[in-house]
Protein backbone atom coordinates (compact mmCIF):
# COMPACT_ATOMS: atom_id res chain seq x y z
CA UNK A 1 0.00 0.00 0.00
CA UNK A 2 1.26 2.79 -0.98
CA UNK A 3 1.44 5.95 1.84
CA UNK A 4 0.52 9.07 0.00
CA UNK A 5 0.71 12.23 1.85
CA UNK A 6 -2.19 14.01 3.62
CA UNK A 7 -3.83 17.44 4.35
CA UNK A 8 -3.12 18.76 8.18
CA UNK A 9 -5.10 21.19 9.21
CA UNK A 10 -3.60 22.56 13.05
CA UNK A 11 -5.82 25.56 14.66
CA UNK A 12 -6.16 26.70 17.86
CA UNK A 13 -6.42 29.96 19.64
CA UNK A 14 -3.76 32.72 19.35
CA UNK A 15 -1.09 31.91 22.48
CA UNK A 16 -2.15 27.92 23.04
CA UNK A 17 1.55 27.00 21.48
CA UNK A 18 0.43 25.97 17.90
CA UNK A 19 3.50 27.34 16.23
CA UNK A 20 6.18 25.98 19.26
CA UNK A 21 4.20 22.42 18.51
CA UNK A 22 4.32 22.70 14.61
CA UNK A 23 8.43 23.41 15.44
CA UNK A 24 8.75 20.61 17.45
CA UNK A 25 7.05 18.38 15.00
CA UNK A 26 9.12 19.05 12.35
CA UNK A 27 12.40 18.65 14.59
CA UNK A 28 10.94 15.00 15.84
CA UNK A 29 9.88 13.86 12.48
CA UNK A 30 10.89 14.03 8.55
CA UNK A 31 7.50 12.99 7.14
CA UNK A 32 6.15 16.71 7.28
CA UNK A 33 6.14 19.37 5.82
CA UNK A 34 4.80 23.00 7.01
CA UNK A 35 2.73 25.16 4.59
CA UNK A 36 3.54 28.75 5.21
CA UNK A 37 1.01 31.09 5.05
CA UNK A 38 0.67 34.68 3.14
CA UNK A 39 -0.42 37.57 5.14
CA UNK A 40 -0.54 41.07 5.18
CA UNK A 41 0.57 41.97 8.93
CA UNK A 42 3.64 43.19 10.26
CA UNK A 43 6.71 40.19 11.08
CA UNK A 44 7.24 40.20 14.44
CA UNK A 45 10.78 40.44 16.05
CA UNK A 46 12.88 37.57 14.69
CA UNK A 47 10.32 36.43 12.01
CA UNK A 48 11.47 36.16 8.35
CA UNK A 49 9.83 36.86 5.05
CA UNK A 50 9.66 32.93 3.35
CA UNK A 51 10.35 31.11 6.70
CA UNK A 52 7.72 32.17 9.23
CA UNK A 53 5.07 33.75 6.51
CA UNK A 54 5.03 35.61 3.05
CA UNK A 55 4.43 38.81 4.19
CA UNK A 56 2.99 40.81 1.36
CA UNK A 57 0.68 43.84 0.99
CA UNK A 58 -3.24 44.30 0.96
CA UNK A 59 -2.78 44.72 -3.20
CA UNK A 60 -0.88 41.81 -3.78
CA UNK A 61 -2.75 39.39 -1.58
CA UNK A 62 -5.96 40.83 -3.22
CA UNK A 63 -4.40 40.03 -6.55
CA UNK A 64 -3.12 35.81 -5.26
CA UNK A 65 -7.74 36.10 -4.24
CA UNK A 66 -8.20 36.98 -7.68
CA UNK A 67 -5.90 34.40 -9.46
CA UNK A 68 -7.21 31.70 -7.55
CA UNK A 69 -3.56 31.15 -6.21
CA UNK A 70 -4.46 30.44 -2.51
CA UNK A 71 -6.18 27.19 -0.74
CA UNK A 72 -8.17 29.29 1.55
CA UNK A 73 -7.82 33.04 3.01
CA UNK A 74 -9.82 34.94 5.46
CA UNK A 75 -9.32 37.86 7.62
CA UNK A 76 -8.13 38.00 11.30
CA UNK A 77 -7.70 41.15 13.88
CA UNK A 78 -7.36 42.78 10.46
CA UNK A 79 -5.33 41.13 8.60
CA UNK A 80 -5.39 38.75 5.48
CA UNK A 81 -3.87 35.18 5.87
CA UNK A 82 -4.29 32.27 3.24
CA UNK A 83 -2.98 29.68 2.26
CA UNK A 84 -0.87 29.56 -0.85
CA UNK A 85 -1.99 26.70 -3.28
CA UNK A 86 1.26 25.18 -5.40
CA UNK A 87 3.51 24.51 -2.41
CA UNK A 88 1.09 22.51 -0.61
CA UNK A 89 -0.17 20.67 -4.05
CA UNK A 90 3.37 19.46 -4.74
CA UNK A 91 4.40 18.41 -1.36
CA UNK A 92 1.38 15.95 -1.17
CA UNK A 93 2.52 14.61 -4.64
CA UNK A 94 5.75 14.24 -3.14
CA UNK A 95 4.29 11.85 -0.23
CA UNK A 96 4.95 14.54 2.40
CA UNK A 97 1.98 15.26 5.26
CA UNK A 98 1.53 19.24 4.83
CA UNK A 99 0.86 20.73 7.84
CA UNK A 100 -1.69 24.42 7.39
CA UNK A 101 -1.36 25.91 10.77
CA UNK A 102 -4.67 28.00 10.29
CA UNK A 103 -7.38 29.81 11.88
CA UNK A 104 -10.82 28.23 12.30
CA UNK A 105 -12.30 29.99 9.26
CA UNK A 106 -9.92 28.82 6.97
CA UNK A 107 -9.79 25.61 8.47
CA UNK A 108 -13.43 25.48 7.51
CA UNK A 109 -12.87 26.37 4.26
CA UNK A 110 -10.18 23.73 3.78
CA UNK A 111 -12.69 20.89 4.75
CA UNK A 112 -15.46 22.32 2.29
CA UNK A 113 -11.95 22.17 -0.43
CA UNK A 114 -10.56 19.12 0.65
CA UNK A 115 -13.46 16.55 2.82
CA UNK A 116 -9.83 13.98 3.42
CA UNK A 117 -8.32 16.50 5.17
CA UNK A 118 -7.81 15.95 8.91
CA UNK A 119 -8.58 18.83 11.17
CA UNK A 120 -7.17 18.81 14.73
CA UNK A 121 -7.51 21.99 17.52
CA UNK A 122 -4.49 23.11 19.89
CA UNK A 123 -5.78 23.93 23.88
CA UNK A 124 -4.28 25.07 26.52
CA UNK A 125 -4.65 23.15 29.87
CA UNK A 126 -7.17 26.09 31.13
CA UNK A 127 -8.18 29.68 29.94
CA UNK A 128 -6.09 31.22 32.91
CA UNK A 129 -2.86 29.51 31.10
CA UNK A 130 -4.23 30.59 27.69
CA UNK A 131 -4.21 34.47 29.18
CA UNK A 132 -0.70 33.70 31.08
CA UNK A 133 0.86 32.96 27.40
CA UNK A 134 -0.35 35.95 25.65
CA UNK A 135 1.21 38.08 28.33
CA UNK A 136 4.33 36.13 28.07
CA UNK A 137 5.17 36.83 24.82
CA UNK A 138 5.57 40.43 25.03
CA UNK A 139 4.54 41.52 21.77
CA UNK A 140 1.15 42.76 22.46
CA UNK A 141 -0.85 45.70 24.53
CA UNK A 142 -2.99 44.53 26.99
CA UNK A 143 -5.48 45.68 24.64
CA UNK A 144 -4.38 43.64 22.55
CA UNK A 145 -4.42 40.72 24.67
CA UNK A 146 -8.13 41.51 25.14
CA UNK A 147 -9.05 41.05 21.34
CA UNK A 148 -7.29 37.93 21.51
CA UNK A 149 -8.79 36.21 24.16
CA UNK A 150 -12.46 38.28 22.79
CA UNK A 151 -11.23 35.83 19.59
CA UNK A 152 -10.54 32.36 21.53
CA UNK A 153 -14.36 32.88 23.34
CA UNK A 154 -15.75 33.37 19.89
CA UNK A 155 -13.63 30.38 18.02
CA UNK A 156 -14.46 27.57 21.17
CA UNK A 157 -17.39 27.61 19.35
CA UNK A 158 -16.48 26.08 16.53
CA UNK A 159 -14.56 22.99 17.77
CA UNK A 160 -17.02 20.22 17.50
CA UNK A 161 -16.09 21.00 14.11
CA UNK A 162 -12.51 19.34 13.92
CA UNK A 163 -11.80 15.60 14.20
CA UNK A 164 -9.30 16.01 17.23
CA UNK A 165 -8.57 18.00 20.39
CA UNK A 166 -4.98 17.86 21.43
CA UNK A 167 -4.31 19.70 24.94
CA UNK A 168 -1.35 21.80 24.88
CA UNK A 169 0.46 21.20 28.31
CA UNK A 170 3.80 19.19 27.97
CA UNK A 171 5.56 20.22 24.82
CA UNK A 172 6.92 16.66 24.54
CA UNK A 173 3.60 14.70 25.56
CA UNK A 174 1.97 16.79 23.26
CA UNK A 175 4.46 16.30 20.09
CA UNK A 176 4.15 12.64 20.21
CA UNK A 177 0.38 12.39 20.67
CA UNK A 178 -0.23 14.55 17.69
CA UNK A 179 2.03 12.29 15.12
CA UNK A 180 0.67 9.41 16.65
CA UNK A 181 -3.18 10.46 15.38
CA UNK A 182 -1.08 11.64 11.93
CA UNK A 183 0.22 8.51 11.51
CA UNK A 184 -3.09 6.53 13.12
CA UNK A 185 -5.46 8.53 9.99
CA UNK A 186 -3.28 7.11 7.34
CA UNK A 187 -5.29 3.97 7.97
CA UNK A 188 -8.52 4.88 7.56
CA UNK A 189 -10.72 3.48 4.71
CA UNK A 190 -11.42 6.64 3.07
CA UNK A 191 -7.73 7.67 2.71
CA UNK A 192 -7.40 4.33 1.15
CA UNK A 193 -9.95 4.31 -1.25
CA UNK A 194 -7.72 2.60 -4.26
CA UNK A 195 -5.88 0.36 -2.11
CA UNK A 196 -9.41 -0.91 -1.06
CA UNK A 197 -11.04 -1.22 -4.71
CA UNK A 198 -8.09 -3.45 -5.56
CA UNK A 199 -7.88 -5.61 -3.11
CA UNK A 200 -12.14 -6.57 -4.07
CA UNK A 201 -10.94 -6.63 -7.58
CA UNK A 202 -8.03 -9.06 -6.88
CA UNK A 203 -10.01 -11.18 -4.45
CA UNK A 204 -13.25 -11.45 -6.91
CA UNK A 205 -10.60 -12.89 -9.33
CA UNK A 206 -9.49 -15.73 -7.10
CA UNK A 207 -12.85 -16.65 -5.98
CA UNK A 208 -13.53 -17.18 -10.43
CA UNK A 209 -9.81 -19.27 -10.28
CA UNK A 210 -8.39 -16.53 -12.24
CA UNK A 211 -5.39 -16.33 -10.15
Amino acid sequence: MKDKGILVVVSGFSGAGKGTLMKRLLQEYDNYALSISMTTRLPREGEQDGRDYFFVTKEAFEDRIAKDGLIEFASYCGNYYGTPKEYVEQQLAAGKDVILEIEIQGALKVRERFPKALLLFVMPPTSKELERRLAGRGTESPEQIQRRLERASEEAEGIECYDYIIVNDDLETCTKELHSIIRAAHGTPGRNEAFIENMRQELKALVKGEK
